[in-house]
């Protein structure tokens, strides 16, 4: 089983869910910091099903059957042992950064660019943040149980993504005062790393 098999059970311990509502709870979410394609989920409660952590069973909706996957006893066990093992190291992936690291290769203008698209990129994801946090405070919200463990994941994507927004802005400072993205000019590499005081 993958990390995301243990996501989508979390998220079946919390209720039962049809794989299209699974797919769009994990984007949700869950997308903040454990992004998947969202066609990669719809195998995964088989898989789940497969191991005896989830039972599938169908109901009708008008002439369109849907399947709903409930979690099992095997798989309440299954999530809270994998919750007890400690977790891998993050990791970032960021196609922005990997523009930033050969900027050498392109134009000043380019990496200007690619600097105000992680800004505006960012400052976004913190507007559907604050959005969805104000959605979370209306009288039917459906998760209010779960609010206190949802507020970390959701102080964790607003910081990381307001950090974003400052490093883009930081960096372009830096940036402009170069001649080109081959010449620094007299701009200190030194201090741009230098630790904070």
């Amino acid at each position: 089983m993958t990390t995301t098999s243990y996501a989508l059970l979390g998220l079946l311990r919390v209720r039962p869910w049809t794989t299209y509502e699974l797919a769009k709870q994990v984007q949700r979410g869950l997308g903040w910091f454990w992004p998947r394609a969202e066609r990669k989920l719809y195998d995964e409660p088989k898989c789940l099903v497969a191991a005896g952590w989830a039972e599938a069973t169908s109901a009708s909706t008008g002439r369109r059957t849907r399947t709903i996957y409930t979690i099992t006893p095997a798989g309440r066990r299954a999530l809270r042992a994998w919750l007890a093992l400690p977790s891998a190291p993050p990791v970032l992936e960021m196609e922005a950064m990997v523009r930033v690291f050969f900027a050498d290769g392109g134009t000043k203008e380019s990496l200007l660019d690619t600097l105000d698209g992680v800004e505006a990129h960012a400052r976004t994801q913190v507007d559907e943040l604050l959005i969805q946090i104000d959605q979370s405070r209306a009288a039917d919200y459906g998760f209010t149980s779960r609010m206190h463990v949802n507020a970390l994941g959701l102080r964790h994507a607003l910081d990381h993504a307001a950090l974003d927004a400052r490093w883009a802005a930081w960096a372009r400072q830096q940036v402009e005062q170069w001649p080109s993205t081959t010449d620094p000019g007299q701009w200190s590499w030194q201090e741009a790393v230098a630790p904070p005081t």
